[in-house]
């Protein structure tokens, strides 16, 4: 029973040789251009206070405007932060109001800007919806999220009651960094 022991520790210490020689010698081949690359990296995120605050500046200039909305600010993940829904606002402006920030964020852009994209593979993406009304977060050159409005006649006023939204924390998350 002792030789079949000795041929196993000898094949493990050969593998145990081998795997760490081998890891030794590995490196990546970026190494020496990143040397000096942080570890970790910062991510700029809003508060759940301030993303309640472009969610209900939205919500309220859609209602300004005549319009019952849904404004969903999610983060830079597409993870929903703040729901903000007016009293009369349609149930299904939820989901559409989520799937437009969802876009805008994990895209970087408007939705408006990707309606032609609409009927492609990506635009057919469970998730997504590249029709206007949803806003990148981009204070300062920072991106900090997205809205999505959902709920008014046209895309074009949802879009615009999100960049209302955006525009009710800009000028207090400029002053932040």
């Amino acid at each position: 029973m002792k030789k079949p022991r000795l041929k196993s520790e000898k094949m493990l210490a050969i593998t145990s040789i081998t795997a760490i020689l081998f890891a030794s010698f590995a490196t990546p081949a970026f190494a020496d251009d990143e040397e000096d690359a942080p570890m970790t990296v910062q991510i700029a995120r809003l508060s759940s206070e301030a993303a309640t605050a472009v969610a209900q500046g939205a919500m309220l200039d859609c209602r300004k405007k005549g319009y019952q909305a849904t404004a969903t600010v999610v983060d830079k993940n597409g993870i929903v932060q703040a729901v903000v829904r007016d009293t009369l606002a349609p149930p299904v402006s939820i989901p559409i109001s989520k799937a437009k920030a969802y876009t805008a964020v994990n895209f970087s852009a408007d939705t408006s800007a990707m309606a032609e994209r609409a009927n492609t593979a990506v635009g057919m993406f469970d998730g997504v919806l590249m029709s206007a009304g949803g806003a990148v977060i981009n204070v300062g050159g920072k991106i900090y999220g997205a809205i999505g409005v959902s709920g008014a006649p046209g895309g074009d006023i949802d879009e615009a009651c999100a960049k209302a939204g955006i525009a009710a924390i800009a000028e207090d998350l400029e002053m932040a960094d």
